[in-house]
């Protein structure tokens, strides 16, 4: 059985909606109860407005880490812990957030948000949601009392450090902006100051969480180790192009005009990434890269190494590195297959493929069936080059076109502002999504895709429903992997424009292709391994050594709280983070991963609430 409980449909709870629901009522004696008791520290209070499968995700504001709590057992043990060391005051119900919502025939819940503050002197604001289910009423079988079902709390800033926006702008003229020139760039900490933050990589995840630094007053620096920022999607392959719309990619402070494309090109989206630093004036170096990074135990600083165009620099007083390097961030993930090094033609990981016109007249065989094997196959065929996909195990699809607005109901195209529709999709936890609702919308989604997908299984391609029937995401968040979201290719793996074999394991290399187990063979000159990246800690063992990767956490996949490992939070190692996902990920985490660090510089950073704590 998963973590978590099954769904509390109404016949699970054994109970009738109430011919009329007063949702303001309901809510606001509940809410008097629950503030009062978070108020005073009274967690038994608290525990009786719950439903003993309940769920509270925290994002920081109690456990300064991600953390969510499953049942009553759990919840009070945190509590225990939290509550009256948080000092939670200010409660403020938002009255025209309360909303009874019939989820699905048999599933209802009413949605209330509110603020609070964080602290003996408010030094946190933070927001929550929660959500009320009916159940029998302790007293009477006939009436209906309603409990939490789920709570999210989130940090939303530092009272005393306001984030740099509107009325709170810096009307200062800008020390360290972006420079004129390279040389001037490479010189412009050479007055005696050192970056509070060295961020490794100018990729999406590393402009956001920068920008959120310097929206909090936080020194930084990206070293971008390509020639211009951008460069990490301006050289990948040229048909690359987003697999989700682009209102849900918007970045923070700064979203993308209405004019753009649906589904923004590689290429577009590397010259926005470019304005973007450059409109929001980050401090960047380009052409640089990290050799080392060492901590000083004693001290909690990093001696920082880098080598520019010109000559190498060492920073020794660095307070935190960030790797925003991505997946896999170079440890590219080939399998060892026989015989290899006898194959005449060209071999290649999916990371090194650009055009397809550069096999015009040869045949290319796709190892893998995921994003990037489409994604080249699909290039292939529209070039007229001749290409085979080959699939070692099934594959979850999902067409965008009929998928998106089940998944991903809150970003549309003319719905809520983002940092709400963030808000309100983190306030899921995924251990409740995974039991019950994730399976529903999977059903669904396959039921839209049922011409596709029943004419994939004529040709002979496999698919599967996710992790438990879970469809995209528990596949994203654990490898992530396994799936393929549809913008055409599937398509031609139906009509056989895309060859396709996956009756037999691979056996051997030959000089002109590949062997199978079964005898059959594939004539081949060009073999590209999509079989994925390795592990994401391969770049700190580089640049920090053996020791301090092997202490970091795992990066990405599930921990025990169905919360993602190592990214945005704690990592393990002081003073270092990693950042990554896609641009609506670190749009969102990369604010939580600014006040922890504008927290911990400015001394109000409190104790985390960690696994291993809160199992003891």
């Amino acid at each position: 059985m998963p973590p978590g409980f099954p769904l509390p449909t109404l016949d699970r709870l054994q109970v009738q909606l109430p011919k009329t629901i007063d949702a303001q009522t309901i809510v606001k004696n509940w809410f008097e109860s629950f503030s009062s008791a978070c108020s005073t520290s009274n967690v038994d209070t608290i525990i009786s407005l719950f439903h003993p499968e309940s769920y509270w995700r925290d994002t920081l504001p109690l456990t300064w880490d991600f953390r969510t709590f499953t049942g009553t057992s759990e919840i009070k043990q945190f509590l225990d812990a939290r509550l009256a060391l948080s000092k939670l005051n200010n409660f403020k119900l938002k009255q025209d957030s309360i909303v009874f919502q019939q989820v699905f025939p048999d599933l209802a819940w009413i949605q209330l948000e509110y603020t609070f503050e964080v602290g003996q002197d408010g030094v946190g604001l933070a927001s929550a949601i929660g959500r009320l289910i009916p159940t029998k009423s302790s007293e009477n079988d006939e009436l209906v009392e309603w409990k939490a079902l789920l709570m999210y709390t989130n940090l939303e800033d530092l009272k005393p450090f306001p984030e740099k926006i509107g009325p709170n702008r810096d009307r200062e003229p800008m020390r360290h902006g972006l420079w004129a020139s390279q040389r001037e760039k490479e010189v412009a900490f050479e007055d005696g100051n050192e970056p509070t933050v060295i961020i490794i990589g100018g990729g999406q995840s590393g402009l956001e969480v920068a920008a959120r630094l310097k929206m909090l007053g936080v020194s930084h620096l990206i070293i971008e180790k390509n020639k211009r920022i951008g460069d990490s999607w301006r050289n990948r392959y040229k048909a690359l192009c987003l697999h989700d719309p682009v209102w849900y990619d918007h970045m923070p402070y700064l979203p993308f005009p209405s004019s753009w494309p649906e589904y923004c090109p590689a290429e577009k989206l590397a010259g926005w990434l470019e304005s973007y630093a450059e409109s929001l004036e980050l401090n960047y170096w380009t052409s640089s890269s990290v050799t080392k990074a060492q901590l000083d135990e004693s001290t909690g600083h990093w001696s920082v190494a880098i080598n520019t165009s010109t000559k190498e620099r060492v920073f020794k007083n660095v307070k935190h590195v960030i790797f925003a390097t991505g997946f896999g961030s170079g440890d590219v993930r080939i399998p060892d297959v026989k015989d290899m090094d006898k194959f005449k033609g060209k071999i290649l990981h999916s990371t090194e493929y650009y055009l397809a016109s550069e096999f015009t007249g040869k045949k290319v065989f796709v190892i893998g069936a995921c994003t990037s094997a489409h994604d080249i196959a699909a290039d292939c065929c529209l070039n007229g080059v001749d290409v085979t996909m080959y699939q070692r195990s099934s594959t979850y699809i999902m067409t965008t076109k009929n998928g998106w607005d089940v998944i991903m109901s809150l970003y549309t195209e003319d719905g809520p502002p983002t940092d709400v529709a963030d808000r309100m999709s983190a306030s899921f936890p995924n251990n409740f999504m995974r039991n019950g609702i994730s399976q529903r919308q999977t059903e669904a989604i396959a039921e839209r895709d049922r011409s596709l997908l029943e004419g994939l299984k004529k040709r002979g391609f496999k698919t599967n429903m996710g992790i438990d029937g879970t469809g995209f995401s528990l596949l994203a968040w654990s490898r992530p992997g396994g799936y393929y979201l549809d913008v055409g290719a599937s398509q031609m793996v139906v009509d056989g424009k895309i060859g396709l074999k996956n009756d037999s394991p691979i056996s051997c290399f030959t000089e002109t292709g590949l062997k199978f187990e079964n005898g059959s063979t594939v004539e081949a000159d060009v073999v590209i391994f999509a079989t994925g990246l390795g592990d994401n800690r391969h770049i700190i063992r580089k640049i920090c050594g053996e020791d301090v990767g092997n202490r970091c956490t795992p990066i990405w996949g599930l921990d025990s709280d169905g919360e993602i490992q190592g990214t945005w939070r704690d990592l393990g190692v002081k003073g270092l983070w990693y950042i990554m996902g896609n641009l609506a990920l670190c749009r969102f985490y990369s604010k939580h991963m600014a006040l922890q660090i504008k927290a911990m510089e400015e001394g109000v950073f409190g104790e985390r609430y960690s696994i291993s704590e809160s199992t003891q």
